[in-house]
Order: structure tokens, then C-alpha cells, then sequence
């Protein structure tokens, strides 16, 4: 792993045209850039000691800690203080699911515009940052220019994310048939090591709420799915018990990535929480599902029925069955007398007609939003 980190700093260095370190979260040294007159002046007493010592004492660690970097999830600047020697610094965070692994830091003397949308060459440090991050969390690092520009087009910023389509578009074919598998580990935490598909795929590990990878799978024509249910198929074992998987709606090129990755989550969601659909949900056969993962939160009108699993279970069973008595009783197994004792019980709870057609869909999209929440 040392070499890559090795060759991603030098990557970082030339991009921003500054001489650069990369440290772990405890100022351990990785990696550093060679220095030379071309990369502004690049030295300063803390870099020094940092690779004279392959690291930096606890009060260089709390100095630089007092601006908020361990804490810190874009890319910040820490000021100079020419007392002690300390020129200013570029620092961009090395994360991965949620935890800072370590940190990049770049002697720019200040030319970097952290507040530039459009800086193409910043926002590709940011994702080679979190390639690191993959690394030193114990994650395979997506090793290719295809694994970068997918992550970049569902995670990055600016043109890096603009660019990342006809990246791709270059490598695999402007109307190639196309969609996306959204692996969902149970727990929101891949297992230490695990690999990611790469045959015949390109995948990313997004870490924006828990891993998700993402799969980019072509298809020999937009109605032949084999590819994608076979790759899912293999990679849902090597995951945690209740891992699901979600499936895009199929697209030709790659405009739309976006908005497939949406789909391919909000399926892996449904796949999770509904058992008709477990392990693996297709976003084109949800149906109803499809407007419920588009909702916020259930509707304050049933906060008060979920309090009661019962109820709210007999409420979703019997709308589930269109509201037929005799079906909702049969499915719950129990007497039809008690089913209306139940009815009349949800009525009170929640204030809703259960006569009224639209008080029938708020209560129903709202029993249905949070069981996909949990």
C-alpha cells in the first residue's frame, strides 16, 4: 500500500502545484512529495520535522487540531504564524465512512481558492483523499481512471463531476447500454477488505451516510439484465447477513448517473425494509414504492399509531388488501370482529376516516414511509 500512497501524494503535488505530505490521523508520516523550486518555497519548520522524524510531537498535533481539523469534512486552510516557523497550509481530510484516517497537506502559500465551485484540479485532490481514506480504512482503492470518474460523478463537485460522463463515455461507448447496482451492507459497514466487483464493471465505495458501493454494469442490450443479477448474485454472500442490493432503471450513455444512483439507493432501501422484495429490488418493479422512498418521514398523523405495532400493523394490512375485511382478517389470522375492534381503535389513535379515500392514502403512504425507515 505504501507505494500507492507514495504515488498518489506525488499525484496530489502535481495537481496543485505544491509540495505535499500525507499524514494519518495520529501525524504518523506516510508519504511526502519531493521538494523542488518549481512547487513554491515548500518547507517550513514543522514539514521538516515531520519527515526528518517520520512524524510531528503532540504540541504540533493540538496546534493544527485547535482549527478544527479532525473534525473538518472538506478541504480547509490553517493560517501561518511566523513565530514558530509555521508557514499556512492547504489541508484536505483523509475520510473514509464517516472517520478522518488521516490528512493531506499542501505548502500552496495560499493560492488555492477553497471557495472556487470550478477548481477542476482541487476537487480531484478531494477524490484522491478519500482513495486514500479507502486505503487506510483496510478498502481495496478503486485503482483505475473509470473507478475515479464513477465516483466522481455520483460523489464529486464542480468539473470533476462534469467531466467524470464523458470520461466514461470515452472508455466504454456513448451509447452503451448501462445501470447501476447499489450494494447496501447491513450496518453500513463493509467487512475489512472486501473487494469490490471489477469484472466487467466499474465500482466506487461512496462513504456519504455508511459504505455504499456502486456498480456500473454495461449490458449487451437495454433489455438483457443477466449481467447485473448475476454480479449482484455474487457480490450480496461476501456481505454481511441483510445486506440488500438495489437496481437502476436502465440508460443508454452516461448523463443520467445521478439520477441512477438515486433509483439504484432508494431500491437497495426497499430491498432492506420489505420482505416481498429482499435481498435485491429493481427500481422499474417497486411501483408504489417508487413515490414512498421520495418522502421525507411519515406523516405526523401516525407518530402516534407506530407507538403501537399492532395497530399499525392491522392499519397497513388492511389497506395493503384494499381495504377488503375478510382478505385483512384471513392475512393477519385473526376473527373479523376483532379486525374492526382494531379498525376503530387506528381511527381513534390517529384521527383519520378510514371511509375517506384520501385520509385511506395519507395513512397508507405514511405506515409505508416508516417502515422504510425503520
Amino acid at each position: 500500500m505504501r507505494d500507492e500512497l507514495q504515488e498518489l501524494v506525488d499525484r496530489v503535488s502535481q495537481l496543485l502545484a505544491a509540495p505535499a505530505t500525507l499524514e494519518d490521523a495520529e501525524f504518523t508520516l506516510l508519504a511526502f512529495c519531493a521538494h523542488d523550486g518549481r512547487a513554491g518555497t515548500g518547507m517550513d519548520a514543522v514539514r521538516t520535522r515531520s519527515i526528518l522524524t517520520r512524524g510531528s510531537p503532540p504540541e504540533t498535533r493540538r496546534w493544527f487540531e485547535e482549527f478544527g481539523i479532525a473534525r473538518a469534512e472538506r478541504p480547509l486552510r490553517t493560517p501561518a504564524d511566523p513565530d514558530a516557523g509555521i508557514l499556512t497550509r492547504l489541508v484536505i481530510p483523509v475520510r473514509h465512512a464517516g472517520r478522518t484516517h488521516g490528512y493531506l497537506w499542501l505548502l500552496d502559500e495560499g493560492r488555492t481558492d477553497l471557495g472556487d465551485p470550478d477548481d477542476e484540479a482541487l476537487a480531484t485532490a478531494v477524490d484522491l483523499a478519500a482513495e486514500a481514506g479507502r486505503m487506510l480504512a483496510g478498502h481495496e482503492p478503486a485503482d483505475g481512471p473509470l473507478d475515479l470518474a464513477l465516483r466522481s460523478a455520483l460523489a464529486g463537485s464542480g468539473t470533476a463531476r462534469d467531466r467524470a460522463p464523458r470520461t466514461l463515455a470515452d472508455r466504454l461507448g456513448a451509447g452503451a447500454a448501462q445501470l447501476l447496482v447499489a450494494l447496501a451492507p447491513a450496518g453500513g459497514v463493509l467487512p475489512a477488505g472486501w473487494q469490490p466487483p471489477r469484472a466487467g464493471a466499474v465500482s466506487a465505495v461512496l462513504d456519504d451516510d455508511g459504505d455504499r458501493v456502486a456498480v456500473l454494469v454495461l449490458l449487451g442490450s437495454t433489455g438483457d439484465l443477466r449481467p447485473a443479477t448475476a454480479l449482484t448474485a455474487a457480490a450480496l454472500p461476501s456481505l454481511p447477513a441483510g445486506s440488500s442490493a438495489g437496481l437502476s432503471a436502465v440508460r443508454t450513455g452516461f448523463a443520467e448517473l445521478a439520477g441512477q444512483w438515486a433509483e439504484a439507493r432508494a431500491a437497495a432501501r426497499v430491498a432492506a425494509a420489505v420482505e416481498e422484495f429482499a435481498p435485491v429490488a429493481h427500481w422499474a418493479e417497486l411501483g408504489a414504492w417508487r413515490a414512498i422512498t421520495t418522502l421525507p418521514g411519515p406523516d405526523p398523523a401516525v407518530r402516534a399509531l407506530l407507538a403501537e405495532p399492532v395497530l399499525a400493523r392491522t392499519a397497513e394490512v388492511f389497506l395493503d388488501c384494499a381495504g377488503s375485511a375478510s382478505r385483512a382478517a384471513a392475512a393477519l389470522g385473526i376473527h373479523r370482529q376483532t379486525l374492526y375492534y382494531r379498525l376503530g381503535r387506528v381511527a381513534e389513535v390517529t384521527g383519520v376516516d378510514l371511509a375517506s379515500g384520501a385520509d385511506r392514502l395519507l395513512l397508507h403512504t405514511a405506515l409505508r414511509a416508516a417502515r422504510l425507515l425503520g
